[in-house]
């Protein structure tokens, strides 16, 4: 901890755009391509036959999801660090919102995982018939969708909040933050997940260009480290942090 401390707010800047980029391009592999070329969503049948003869690849996008998993968590805390100068107590409910979020996600990975051992002739699942193990494997991924989309409402309270905080810090641009706090409001659609489903192919466009637009600068140009340091003396000086 006190390296991170230690570390320049550019320097922290960089390493949680690289965080930012694994975890939008992780989640993109293990969603949009591995569960996407696996899973039939309207078919126990072939969702089940898919996975049995893909266990290898099937199991890669669960490793795939703890990576997204690991690199949100770590990215969560250096926003933290970043953006606790323009007000501490904002920028810590923005992270307990973000560990919410990742805390739903990864309990619903295990519905994600599940499937392979109710369909792996486990002898706890003998009584069933092969149908029935099927359909039990696909409501087992609905229930991995529907965690993933209540943990999304919790990344949109973090995501309004990131926008907040970067349109009244000094260091980054006003403009991210405009585009944060209209991807974070997207993802509070999912408060209510059937009206969150039906609007995500838009909200998640908005939501890439926003992250996509954030990652580029924070690797590319980082902080005004004197801006933030300035903001940081005069947060520390401040009762109402």
């Amino acid at each position: 901890m006190n390296q991170l401390h230690e570390t320049s707010p550019r320097a922290k800047a960089r390493i949680t755009g690289g965080l930012y980029l694994v975890t939008i391009v992780a989640g993109i592999i293990a969603q949009g391509v591995i569960s996407a070329r696996i899973i039939s969503s309207g078919n126990a049948a072939t969702t089940a036959t898919s996975i049995l003869a893909n266990r290898s690849l099937y199991g890669l996008g669960f490793t795939i999801y703890m990576i997204e998993m690991a690199a949100q968590i770590a990215m969560t805390a250096l926003f933290y660090e970043l953006l606790k100068p323009v007000s501490k107590s904002v920028a810590l409910l923005s992270a307990v919102f973000g560990y919410v979020g990742c805390g739903v996600k990864i309990f619903a990975r295990l519905f994600y995982l599940a499937p392979l051992l109710v369909l792996g002739g486990s002898s706890w699942f003998g009584g069933f018939s092969e149908s029935q193990l099927e359909s039990i494997a696909l409501f087992l991924l609905q229930l991995n969708d529907q965690g993933a989309g209540i943990a999304l409402a919790f990344f949109g309270f973090s995501t309004v909040l990131h926008g907040w905080l970067i349109m009244k810090s000094t260091f980054l641009p006003k403009w991210i933050g405009i585009l944060s706090l209209v991807g974070g409001i997207g993802w509070l659609s999912f408060l209510s997940p059937p009206l969150g489903l039906r609007l995500f192919p838009i909200i998640a466009v908005v939501g890439i260009v926003g992250s996509l637009a954030t990652i580029v600068w924070l690797l590319v140009v980082g902080v005004n480290e004197q801006r933030w340091l300035e903001q940081a003396e005069v947060a520390a000086r401040s009762i109402w942090r």
